[in-house]
């Protein structure tokens, strides 16, 4: 085992076992909401997961140790310093873990961290991707690389829909990682079910995504799959709302200087912000549903 990553007990159990495990991110905590909120959602998807027949493991960077599986403890501790922990991306990762500091984990280093621990499968909200205006800025987020590198299924609500989403889909598809629609033909965007753009396959059973992911392993291809699941239909925002917010949150960033890291944490919140806290319960409703497919899905990788 790596010399730096700590497995919880309890996690730990369960791979030895081989029963289904389920990464879940610690950016979304630190950055992704406020405190308090951001501390229940976290043990909410817990929960969610466990309801559904897997062992939770959220992903963090304590103290300079890789941690896969944290306790409620850890949980409020990184909520509480929101913030002020470092959101570490793979280029983070040496230095943090040198200098013994905290960060809570992005995409990226989730599907890092749990492919260390040999978990297969990872629940989030949305992943990075090609941000809009990327033809001069260049911000292209790192999860797409990993993707395309880390065989890891991460199950999400689509890529946040404060990106440009045909250029992030031509990314992944140059990339050679497969899109997958659960029980859709098009690519959800986060906060709502349509973008009008294609994926490239539906699948309709967590069965078959386990077993398209298995294929894929015996086959010896590297690399990820992503699995695109839409927010239930009672919690997804109309697209001339949430396009309005994103619009108007994109216009104060670059009168703001806002670049880098920053980017993403400052356009959700000033999303927030713009729809009366709409879009942080679509976001809490979309996080859950992914926990519960990503625990079904895991249960029958389990079983092939």
């Amino acid at each position: 085992m790596n010399r730096y990553l700590s497995i919880s007990p309890e996690v730990q159990e369960a791979l030895r076992e081989g029963r289904p495990v389920v990464a879940l991110e610690s950016t979304i905590i630190s950055h992704g909401m406020p405190y308090p909120q951001n501390v229940q959602t976290a043990l909410r998807v817990e929960q969610t997961i466990r309801d559904n027949g897997a062992v939770p493991a959220t992903i963090a960077i304590i103290g300079g140790r890789l941690k896969a599986g944290c306790t409620s403890e850890e949980i409020e501790y990184l909520g509480r310093k929101g913030q002020a922990v470092t959101k570490a991306s793979r280029r983070d990762l040496p230095v943090l873990t040198a200098r013994k500091a905290d960060g809570a984990t992005t995409v990226t280093t989730t599907m890092m961290i749990a492919a260390m621990a040999g978990i297969q499968v990872f629940a989030t909200g949305g992943i990075g991707g090609v941000h809009r205006g990327a033809a001069t800025t260049m911000d292209i987020s790192a999860d797409l690389e990993e993707l395309a590198q880390t065989q890891v299924i991460v199950i999400c609500a689509g890529a946040k829909s404060i990106l440009d989403l045909g250029l992030t889909l031509e990314y992944l598809e140059t990339k050679g990682v497969p899109v997958i629609g659960y029980q859709t033909d098009e690519l959800p965007a986060f906060y709502t079910r349509h973008s009008g753009f294609g994926v490239d396959y539906r699948i309709d059973s967590p069965e078959e995504l386990a077993a398209a992911f298995h294929v894929k392993r015996e086959l010896g291809l590297k690399g990820g799959m992503l699995v695109t699941n839409p927010i239930p239909e009672e919690y997804s925002m109309p697209a001339d709302i949430i396009n309005a917010a994103i619009e108007e949150a994109l216009r104060q960033a670059e009168e703001q200087g806002i670049h880098g890291k920053q980017t993403t944490p400052f356009l959700l919140a000033k999303v927030k912000e713009l729809t009366g806290g709409d879009s942080l319960s679509a976001n809490i409703e979309l996080v859950l549903n992914n926990a519960r497919l990503a625990a079904r899905t895991a249960a029958a990788l389990c079983r092939l």
